[in-house]
């Protein structure tokens, strides 16, 4: 136990924890080890961001994709699946709406659709940064070029979200058919952080072979490339997939992880998921208590919304934006947090030196 909260005070320090130290912080959770990383997480938060949590306004824009992921529900060999793509009409309609409802970031997602040709999207980013420049447009598309990431960058994009997935060649290999390369998904951060964007990348918590070995080299991994933001949450099996029988992620795992984010990377743009919601009634808010700082609300037509499920039971699927923004608002004043109006942007932080005491009774 001593070990555990030596490694813990190291954290909150802002030291730079070993593979080793990584791996018995995650083996060797305890219940009292993980409230002082949950206190620790939130004050850092606190500190910070206050209370404030940034609202990013989703639109899936595409369900087709060319991947064959064994965890997703839009894997291209899902035969179930009803495909559709928004046009840029219903696109720019999502975001006029979410504009409206205080939203001043969008973040557009989809498959990785060759329909969307860097022309397409270029024509979309710019519409969007002409008509309301003070908003910022994040990308979720998945792996491309450097020279379409560098295309898009110079229409107006602002950042990129691609998790990594998985730190481990071996694990990654689980994960992912055999024309699906490990080296080429690091790549692409590398490339996305050359080029100037703000860089998101993350891992599912409790994915199909994943070891305490696997998550500590997640770890050392976002330690030292330090991205902008970091996605994590629980694995969801999804039943047209090859993992439809493995067990899921779960809530306790979810929100220890966030703790040693929030402390490892104290000023990192750090969602409470949606799938976090879909696993408790009460995960994103949880999340929150964890040291998260975003929530993405879905912004994406009511028609389509059920055939973008990456994982099933995927919550708030049939309500509109504006009764969901209205229930987010509500939710998180009960737990003493409030959205604001605002790009939501990184506020870059050093540590005092008088942070990371002991904080135990």
């Amino acid at each position: 136990m001593d070990k555990l909260f030596s490694i813990i005070d190291s954290l909150s320090a802002g030291a730079r924890l070993t593979e080793e130290q990584f791996e018995y912080l995650v083996s060797h959770r305890s219940d009292e080890g993980a409230r002082l990383l949950q206190e620790r997480a939130a004050a850092v938060r606190d500190t910070i961001y206050g209370r404030d949590i940034f609202v990013r306004g989703l639109i899936e824009f595409s369900n087709v994709c060319r991947n064959d992921c064994y965890y997703c529900g839009i894997r291209k060999s899902n035969p179930n699946l009803q495909r559709y793509r928004l046009s840029e009409a219903q696109i720019m309609y999502c975001v006029r709406s979410g504009y409206d409802l205080g939203f001043r970031t969008f973040v557009l997602q989809s498959g990785e659709d060759g329909h969307f040709t860097d022309d397409v999207l270029c024509g979309i980013i710019k519409q969007i940064k002409t008509e309301y420049p003070d908003c910022a447009v994040t990308l979720s598309l998945g792996e491309r070029s450097y020279e379409s990431y560098a295309a898009l960058k110079e229409a107006g994009a602002d950042r990129y979200l691609l998790r990594h997935e998985t730190a481990t060649k071996e694990h990654y290999e689980k994960l992912h058919p055999a024309d699906m390369s490990f080296e080429h998904r690091m790549q692409c951060l590398r490339d996305l952080r050359s080029l100037g964007y703000a860089v998101g990348a993350g891992f599912m918590v409790g994915a199909p072979y994943q070891t305490p070995a696997d998550l500590a080299r997640d770890f050392v991994f976002l330690q030292e490339f330090r991205p902008d933001m970091v996605g994590i949450g629980p694995f969801i099996p999804h039943h047209d997939t090859p993992f439809k029988d493995m067990p899921a992620g779960t809530l306790e795992d979810t929100l220890y992880y966030l703790s040693i984010l929030r402390l490892m990377l104290p000023d990192v743009l750090l969602p409470s998921t949606t799938a976090l919601g879909t696993i408790h009634p009460l995960g994103r808010e949880m999340g929150f208590d964890h040291g998260a700082n975003v929530i993405m609300p879905n912004l994406s037509p009511a028609t389509v919304r059920k055939q973008y499920q990456l994982y099933d039971g995927k919550i708030c699927v049939n309500d509109d934006a504006t009764k969901c923004n209205a229930c987010i608002d509500l939710r998180l004043e009960k737990f003493g947090y409030h959205t604001v109006v605002d790009r939501g942007d990184r506020k870059e932080y050093k540590r005092s030196d008088t942070e990371g005491g002991d904080g135990r009774e």
